[in-house]
């Protein structure tokens, strides 16, 4: 039934967009259907990737990596929207255009985004030793937020109640697939290539150290004023208000911030508030099973 042409496709704040299974992982259907382009994307040795599963903190680092490229110059960041500054590779939205398209187009250097699992990355990334920056998050606190998300994305599945969505998370039945094989993927290929592997609850906790280690890996050399200024634009409260990070650019029929802003905690801990005492001691038993073959650990709050 998903082979139905999606390019006459057009959001009407109702219909959402079809998924289909592609290599195993839930994908838009726009997305495998042209899978081969994707995996045969040509990187450039000086693209820049971010990649993190969804709601881990991609626009946030996408923002910091761009202000560090551009030495903190907020105004040129201010020139479009994030869809617009960062292709994302596997996306493609009927009225919207694809982000190979964008990043096609763009002049290096290129800052790209990604939410795929390591081994689907496009291969041309390693073969040009590109440098790639991921961002990992909080389960509890990632699923909370993916859940708010998909509620008011029409673009991602509906992801019906809390407690189905708990249950459709754990299973790993979300588009880009599941949480716990994302982030162990790209953990085990760190040391093997380019890849600053970052936590988003280090970069909540103390954001000038961190945005300091991106620097460094980025090769730039900036001074504290600078430093300190790119800190004060990417915090949470003052990027909500930019309307050039906040999404609020997109067609309210693809996202509806009335139903939940796309900025919308931007904290640690806030689990809590959506998890029962059952779902916790049930998360918790879940995830000791997948992470037993990993020495990656998660701070759940401070």
């Amino acid at each position: 039934a998903a082979l139905h042409k999606m390019e006459d496709f057009t959001f009407d704040g109702t219909k959402r967009l079809s998924v289909n299974y592609m290599k195993g992982i839930l994908q838009p259907t726009v997305t495998c259907d042209i899978w081969d382009e994707i995996w045969n994307f040509q990187a450039k040795p000086d693209d820049l990737l971010i990649s993190t599963y969804p709601k881990a903190g991609t626009t946030w680092t996408q923002e910091i990596v761009e202000l560090i490229q551009n030495e903190g110059d907020v105004e040129k960041s201010k020139r479009a929207p994030t869809h617009q500054r960062f292709p994302f590779l596997e996306w493609k939205i009927p009225s919207l255009g694809s982000g190979l398209e964008q990043a096609h187009a763009m002049p290096s250097p290129r800052i790209l985004k990604t939410h795929l699992p390591f081994h689907l990355l496009p291969p041309s990334f390693l073969e040009k030793n590109c440098k790639i920056i991921y961002v990992a998050r909080n389960p509890k606190d990632n699923m909370v937020s993916y859940y708010h998300f998909q509620r008011m994305n029409k673009a991602l599945p509906d992801p019906g109640t809390w407690e189905e969505y708990f249950e459709t998370f754990l299973a790993g039945k979300v588009c880009w697939g599941s949480w716990h094989e994302h982030v162990k993927g790209w953990w085990e290929a760190k040391d093997k290539h380019r890849i600053l592997y970052l936590f988003y609850e280090d970069m909540k906790k103390n954001p000038k150290h961190e945005v300091q280690k991106l620097t460094e890996f980025i090769e730039k050399k900036l001074d504290d004023k600078v430093l300190d200024k790119i800190v004060h634009y990417t915090s949470f409260d003052v990027m909500k208000q930019n309307s050039m990070a906040n999404y609020s650019s997109i067609p309210a029929e693809i996202m509806d911030h009335s139903i939940s802003p796309f900025m919308r905690k931007g904290a640690v801990g806030d689990w809590k508030k959506h998890f029962t005492v059952a779902q916790n001691e049930r998360f918790d038993e879940d995830y000791k099973k997948k992470m037993a073959d990993t020495r990656l650990t998660f701070h759940f709050q401070f």
